[in-house]
């Protein structure tokens, strides 16, 4: 029997108290992208300004798409109130995701 590897991506948001702001993102590792974040690899990026940054929230999506999806709907919403939402409210997230795969 032949296995095969499948891939988990995740929508995450990150919080920079140094800043007061949120960071929305797309990983497949979510405790290697903080790590990332937190030690300035990509210089010229917009978290090396707010480093130390916490892990806020993720969810796990279906697939690759699934997730770039989410992420610009977070995005495109431009709304801090929304961010908390979906941080204390996890059915937001699945009533959000269901309409993304519709």
């Amino acid at each position: 029997m032949v296995g095969f590897f499948v891939a988990m991506y995740y929508v995450y948001i990150l919080y920079s108290e140094k800043l007061d702001r949120n960071y929305v993102g797309t990983t497949d590792d979510v405790t290697k992208r903080l790590v990332e974040h937190n030690n300035g690899i990509y210089q010229e990026a917009f978290t090396t300004k707010g480093i130390p940054w916490i892990s806020k929230w993720k969810y796990k999506c279906v697939s690759s798409a699934h997730a770039y999806a989410f992420e610009a709907f977070i995005k495109r919403m431009k709304s801090s109130d929304l961010i908390n939402r979906l941080v204390n409210d996890p059915q937001m997230a699945e009533s959000i995701s269901n309409k993304l795969l519709a």
